[in-house]
């Protein structure tokens, strides 16, 4: 049984996981990492069998094929369920996620059960991104915030901490997104389904080595999903309550 563990899907980031396997493993001494690798061929998974050899924490999920973000997540979390870890994490593995920022989401998520590192709330950051991308990422989430009615507002981060009753909860229902807009749809199940979804501030980076998985193809994937839900959604939100209640914000 593992109290705490981060589930971190890779894709050709051979050149990223050593380091940031060190990274968490000296800023969450406690917490466990399972490397979700979907068959890279640059052999990412050969070196986070290494890894795993040399530390009991670290363990390594092998998929056969790449198949999306989505499927990989549900992998990971289905693993952690398995073997009866608390608290699960989401983070990327290309170093834009900051390890060392761990212990503040895991301290939030005593109050809550989602919580999600934001960079769009007081104290959030992004570094490294030209301006095109800033508003571009912004945006997106300001749209999916608006067509799905959460006071969210980072919607479309991957930096995320969820106790695993709230999450096994939110991965009964149907999943229909395997890509990008699995980030989307989650955070969105969580909040009609009545969780407590606290948002902390987080610094994003841009990768250093590697090469990035987003394109434009993805994002136009999770915009149509996000319209798509918001609007299937309609009815519902016209029978809610005029009141909504705001989403907590953690700040610095």
């Amino acid at each position: 049984m593992c109290r705490t563990i981060v589930v971190m899907p890779t894709y050709n980031e051979c050149a990223n996981i050593e380091a940031i396997a060190n990274r968490l493993r000296a800023a969450s001494p406690d917490t466990e990492l399972l490397i979700v690798d979907d068959d890279s061929p640059d052999g990412t998974g050969e070196l986070a069998d290494r890894i795993a050899a040399r530390d009991e924490l670290v363990h390594v999920l092998h998929r056969s094929q790449k198949n999306g973000l989505g499927e990989a997540y549900r992998a990971g979390f289905a693993w952690a369920s398995l073997h009866g870890c608390d608290v699960i994490v989401e983070m990327d593995a290309d170093g834009s996620h900051r390890p060392e920022q761990l212990p503040g989401l895991l301290a939030a998520l005593e109050n809550a059960d989602v919580v999600v590192g934001s960079r769009w709330v007081a104290g959030g950051e992004v570094v490294g991104w030209p301006l095109s991308r800033h508003l571009l990422s912004r945006g997106g989430s300001a749209y999916a915030r608006v067509a799905l009615g959460i006071p969210q507002r980072d919607v479309t981060g991957g930096y995320r901490a969820y106790r695993a009753e709230a999450l096994t909860a939110l991965l009964s229902s149907s999943q229909i997104s395997h890509g990008y807009g699995f980030q989307v749809e989650l955070l969105w199940r969580a909040v009609r389904s009545g969780l407590r979804v606290t948002e902390v501030p987080i610094s994003f980076a841009e990768r250093q080595l590697g090469v990035s998985k987003m394109s434009a193809g993805i994002v136009l994937e999770a915009m149509l999903l996000v319209t798509r839900w918001g609007l299937t959604s309609i009815p519902e939100r016209l029978r809610r309550s005029p009141t909504t209640p705001e989403t907590d914000h953690v700040h610095a």
